[in-house]
């Protein structure tokens, strides 16, 4: 079983990118004790990739699993946590 690979998008001084980050943290905390590999997380900035500016600069932040777009702007906890453990 591989690991699932959540990416965080966002950019600095983003209040939302913040938050979402908070969710992220706190849902990876919790399934940290589940069976199953852990949850692979990276962080990008949109001020860093252009290509990544250029297709999300409006929806940030972003949530990826497995490179494909899971949420943007606000996420839900336990949506999130039950699209990891689909994933795993």
């Amino acid at each position: 079983m591989t690991a699932p690979v959540l990416t965080l998008i966002g950019k600095p001084g983003c209040h939302l990118c913040d938050d979402a980050r908070d969710v992220v943290t706190a849902v990876l905390a919790e399934i940290a004790t589940a069976s199953g590999p852990a949850v692979v997380l990276e962080e990008k900035s949109i001020l860093d990739d252009a290509a990544l500016h250029e297709r999300f600069v409006e929806e940030i932040p972003v949530v990826l699993i497995n490179g494909a777009v899971h949420n943007y702007w606000r996420i839900d906890p336990v949506r999130l946590k039950t699209a990891i453990l689909e994933a795993q």
